[in-house]
C-alpha cells in the first residue's frame, strides 16, 4: 500500500516537471530586431537606414511576403510617424520612419485574400 502510495506521488510530481512544448513557441529574432506573433505567423521588425523592414516567418520558415500590404505606425513618445509598408524581395519596408528605444510599433496588414493582421512590435 505505501509503496502504491509513493509511486503515484513520485508519478505525480514528474508530471509537473514536464516542459510544455509550444506549437508556435517563442521565435528568435534572426535580424537583430524584435520579434512579434500574430495569425500563426513570425513578424520580426527591424530598424534600416532608411526606416524599418519586417520579416515574415511561418512556422519558423522565412515567407516571402507576396501580395501583403500595409500601414506602419510608430509612437515615439508624444511623436507620431507612420508611412507604408510594401513588398521588397524577402520582406516588408517602411521609408521615412525612425524606431527609437522604447518605441511602440502597430503593423496593419491586410493579405491578397482581404484578411486584416495586426502586429504589435515594442523597440528594445
Amino acid at each position: 500500500m505505501m509503496k502504491n502510495l509513493l509511486t503515484v506521488v513520485v508519478l505525480g510530481l514528474s508530471a509537473l516537471s514536464f516542459n510544455v512544448a509550444l506549437a508556435h513557441g517563442g521565435a528568435q529574432a534572426r535580424h537583430g530586431g524584435v520579434v512579434a506573433m500574430a495569425s500563426d505567423l513570425g513578424f520580426e521588425l527591424v530598424g534600416t537606414p532608411a526606416g524599418a523592414a519586417i520579416y515574415v516567418e511561418d512556422h519558423g520558415k522565412p515567407m516571402v511576403p507576396t501580395g501583403l500590404k500595409g500601414r506602419l505606425t510608430v509612437l515615439n513618445g508624444a511623436e507620431k510617424s507612420e508611412a507604408d509598408l510594401v513588398v521588397a524581395g524577402d520582406k516588408l519596408e517602411a521609408r521615412g520612419v525612425k524606431l527609437a528605444k522604447g518605441a511602440k510599433v502597430v503593423a496593419a496588414l491586410t493579405t491578397p485574400a482581404a484578411k486584416v493582421i495586426t502586429v504589435r512590435f515594442t523597440v528594445k
